[in-house]
């Protein structure tokens, strides 16, 4: 379905309030309802499905709320039209890149497609894209209008891991697929920290990095999991604020900050909300004790494996293995980068500043490596975005590969961003 296209289940009213009837053929009709589309895509991206209203939507195109109802009869609508005008346009780059049967230059193609499209968005020539971080939040049925050509463009990116001399088991090309997908769709956080004239040289690097991952020549990939930083706390009370913390973190991850309510967190519990309330004085201030607490993992691990024995190679694989691990143990997953769009602006300028700070640290053990000769000489700081990204994705590995064990999470999702994304 064309994203221009309205969706059989919307309603339109029978008359445009600021500019009179508009056939829904006319091409005025066309111009206006994506003109709307556009301005709801910039909400949505930051403040998710739950934060957006029609009545923001209205204001950024001067129009009242009542005449966005013409288009839209509700913002779920809405924001379904925005999601597949998102699904539509990267479906588009990978119709474009994949037209050589070498997996290796499909990815070239469709890394150096994405950053001149992203270019073209950050200098105004194209309207901002739906990310995808926030589609769980919808109710259905509309998730289910949405998860058919989502899941569609999924299977194509996964032909990425179909060529000649490759034959990935489907869990490893949909965990795969699917870190790739976050990573690109995470890009858009720190791309602009960047001038638009180096996106050449990015997708260069990064093409690099994805292909060869960082593994010195002859490397192996045996990592040491730091078991003693997976364990749960032992003081009651301690266990029993953690337990509120998974639970949030889990729907949070699943459902977006405002899709994660208080009444689905206490049910998940099995808890009263009062009884919410007991240990925790708001939503906000649980959420803001979600990532603490993810970043609290993250710094730990970190920390643990810049102790471990042997070189910076073995102490990154024991770093990225772990932190893998965690997603899938007693006291994970971690909060997914994905869950920083929709935040309040407040919480989320401070929140971002800190996964910037973890990522960075990735950044500093891969330079320390590097200069060691311990890993390959590479931008440690897309080299960190990109391996931080792959890891986040690890957070829904439930969805993405379901039926994997956890004892693969580590070899699905940390090994091909540190041996190489197409390494059998």
């Amino acid at each position: 379905m064309s994203a221009n296209a309205t969706p059989p289940h919307l309603e339109v009213r029978p008359q445009d309030q600021e500019q009179g009837p508009a056939s829904r053929a006319s091409p005025r009709f066309a111009r206006k309802k994506d003109a709307i589309i556009s301005a709801a895509t910039v909400i949505l991206n930051r403040r998710g499905v739950k934060g957006m209203t029609l009545a923001d939507v209205a204001a950024a195109v001067d129009l009242s709320t009542t005449s966005v109802t013409y288009y839209f009869k509700k913002k779920e609508d809405l924001a379904v039209a925005c999601f597949l005008r998102g699904i539509e346009w990267f479906d588009r780059l990978a119709v474009a890149a994949f037209v050589s049967s070498d997996p290796k230059a499909r990815l070239r193609r469709f890394l150096e497609l994405y950053l001149e499209s992203n270019r073209r968005i950050r200098e105004g020539e194209e309207p901002q894209i739906a990310m995808f971080s926030d589609i769980r939040a919808l109710k259905e049925p509309y998730l289910s209008i949405v998860s058919e050509p989502y899941n569609a463009l999924f299977r194509r990116i996964r032909t990425l891991f179909q060529g000649p001399g490759l034959v990935l088991p489907r869990n490893a090309a949909n965990a795969r697929t699917h870190a790739l997908m976050e990573q690109i769709l995470w890009s858009v956080a720190w791309l602009p920290r960047y001038h638009v004239e180096d996106y050449p040289r990015i997708a260069a690097r990064l093409y690099d990095i994805l292909t060869l991952g960082l593994a010195p020549e002859g490397a192996a990939w045996r990592p040491l999991v730091l078991q003693d930083v997976l364990a749960s706390p032992e003081e009651p009370g301690a266990r029993q604020r953690e337990t509120f913390l998974v639970a949030a973190t889990k729907l949070i991850n699943l459902h977006g900050y405002r899709g994660a309510s208080v009444e689905k967190i206490s049910a998940h519990l099995h808890v009263t909300k009062g009884s919410f309330y007991h240990h925790n004085e708001a939503k906000d201030d649980l959420v803001v004790a979600c990532f603490e607490h993810t970043f609290e993992a993250i710094r730990r691990i970190q920390s643990a494996a810049m102790l471990a024995q042997g070189d910076g190679w073995a102490r990154l694989c024991a770093a990225a293995a772990t932190l893998a691990q965690y997603q899938v143990s007693e006291q994970g997953p971690l909060l997914r980068g994905g869950a920083l769009s929709a935040l309040p602006e407040p919480i989320r300028n401070d929140m971002v500043a800190r996964w910037t700070r973890a990522t960075d640290r990735f950044a500093a053990m891969i330079s320390d490596a590097a200069a060691e000769g311990a890993v390959r000489p590479v931008d440690p700081v897309l080299a960190a975005q990109s391996l931080h990204a792959a890891l986040s994705a690890a957070a829904s590995i439930e969805l993405a590969v379901p039926g994997a064990v956890p004892s693969e999470v580590a070899d699905l999702y940390a090994k091909p961003f540190l041996m190489g994304i197409f390494a059998m």
